[in-house]
């Protein structure tokens, strides 16, 4: 029996629907197993009419009534993070402890937005001039859009509204049609927390359903993360609509290893960071930069540490599991063909693995290419899949000069034990995101994440201060009141409800 996942709009799942659906498949299985709706025009249109009319109320419960709410769910998303992980699993493919990991993530910027109290006040100046005060308040858009990727489909959704809903804003989340039950599953934890009907509202679909959230006019902002191309249509499109826009866009990023660095340390980092979540992470390793004289080693213990990787089921024990989808397993194939068309050294073939699986998934194993020149299409393109290239360079300056003159600037990172090259580096680098001996660095949440370049199309990074803004609208208040007030006795205790 196929299941079938609908819209939430309005506190519930939605019973009307446009009638074009879309196959969602389990990735370790190649089965479809689920069918997913896909909105039209029209369904937005509802969605959002839902989400004007809960904006109207929602802007005016308490900022503390406000988080409470939200630290409810917080308590629900800890109790039944298991469950939300194994519906990660099932529909994108990655391993059981990746997706908790990812739930994990996101949680952290729900813990921030309970804290967002601080971060709303506005200032204050007494007597500017004679009998004249001036303050500053943020206030909330009003709707906002959310367009998430399939690669992460708990954590960027989190990334996003927990600070917009914390600060008066209701939410309209598109989540990808390749695993959506996770934005389903999380509605329903925000309404068993609290959240009142038409607050947070869900709507599946394709390109049909962004194009009418980036043109509807009481959509004020949209964020988004996925490839480079997406996030500049949507970046181009919502801002021509008198949008707000955040797009997060691709990434190519690089790892420089000095001659100093830990080898072993690198090279399980190296593999850690590359074949995480089969390479499908915006902040995935996917070029390694290893200084003469070091490549020859680092290869060798790269390619030795690789073997131990089991791949398979990710409800297996797995180390690393499938694609998400057999389209784009073909697609990542491709460019490992093209690599080895164009000279590249096939140091470990993916290609055809040995897994823990149904042969039907879609399979492909980690890949590792030595002697990647600059002008190889696995060097230029974000794969988003289990291959790493090894790109030998002569110094740390032919290594910097690289990775700036790379279109991405999402992440990089640098390994060594250098604490003066260290230092330089994450100041002559021209990239958002820096890790110094790890791979991965991907902020906190009361810091913001984004790259530079094509790797961010909009002013706004996510979360962090910045997230704060993006939600929010500045007002300035000038007043001058000539007689006081007062309010009659109350001997109770002041509270802010």
């Amino acid at each position: 029996m196929t299941t079938r996942i609908t819209h939430f709009v309005g506190g519930q799942t939605w019973p009307e629907a446009s009638g074009r659906t879309a196959p969602v498949y389990d990735p370790a299985t190649g089965v479809a197993g689920k069918v997913v709706d896909l909105a039209s025009r029209g369904d937005v249109d509802v969605a959002v009419s839902v989400a004007v009319k809960a904006f109207k109320e929602w802007r005016e419960v308490s900022l503390t009534k406000r988080i409470q709410i939200l630290f409810s769910f917080r308590e629900l998303l800890n109790t039944r993070k298991e469950e939300l992980a194994a519906i990660i699993t099932a529909e994108h493919g990655k391993v059981l402890s990746d997706a908790l990991g990812e739930i994990t993530r996101g949680q952290e910027v729900v813990e921030f937005a309970c804290g967002l109290g601080h971060l709303l006040k506005g200032g204050f100046s007494e007597q500017v001039s004679g009998g004249v005060d001036v303050h500053s308040v943020r206030q909330p858009l009003g709707v906002v859009g959310i367009i998430s990727p399939f690669n992460f489909p708990a954590m960027v959704p989190m990334w996003f509204f927990p600070i917009a809903l914390a600060a008066g804003n209701t939410v309209i989340l598109k989540p990808s049609e390749k695993d959506p039950s996770a934005a389903n599953f999380i509605a329903g934890l925000l309404k068993e927390a609290g959240l009142p009907d038409g607050v947070f509202n869900v709507v599946h679909g394709d390109k049909e359903a962004v194009d009418a959230l980036l043109e509807h006019p009481d959509v004020k902002s949209i964020s988004f993360v996925g490839s480079t191309p997406i996030a500049q249509y949507i970046y181009e499109t919502g801002t021509k609509n008198k949008k707000r826009v955040q797009a997060l866009g691709g990434a190519k990023n690089h790892m420089l290893v000095l001659p100093d660095a830990d080898l072993d340390l690198a090279a399980d980092q190296a593999i850690n960071a590359g074949f995480g979540s089969a390479g499908e992470r915006c902040m995935a390793i996917s070029v390694v930069l290893a200084v003469d004289p070091i490549g020859d080693e680092l290869v060798k213990k790269i390619a030795e540490k690789m073997p131990q990787l089991r791949v398979g089921d990710g409800r297996r024990g797995c180390d690393m599991g499938p694609l998400v989808t057999g389209a784009h397993r073909d697609k990542v194939k491709g460019y490992v063909e093209a690599g080895v068309a164009s000279g590249a050294t096939l140091v470990i073939d993916g290609r055809n693995p040995v897994v823990d699986g149904e042969s039907g998934g879609f399979w492909l194993g980690p890949t590792l290419f030595d002697h990647v020149k600059t002008d190889m299409s696995i060097y230029t393109d974000e794969i988003f899949g289990p291959v790493l290239s090894v790109v030998r360079v002569n110094s740390y300056e032919e290594g910097v000069a690289l990775i700036n003159a790379h279109e991405y600037g999402n992440g990089t990172a640098i390994f060594t034990n250098d604490g003066g090259a260290a230092r330089r580096f994450q100041n002559e680098i021209e990239v958002g995101m820096i890790g110094i001996n790890v791979p991965i660095p991907v902020p906190v949440a009361y810091y913001s994440f984004g790259g530079w370049k094509s790797s961010l199309f909009g002013d706004s990074h996510a979360h962090g201060t910045e997230g704060v803004h993006f939600f929010t609208r500045g007002k300035v208040i000038t007043s001058r009141w000539l007689d006081p007030s007062h309010g009659g006795i109350n001997l109770g205790f002041p509270t802010q409800n």
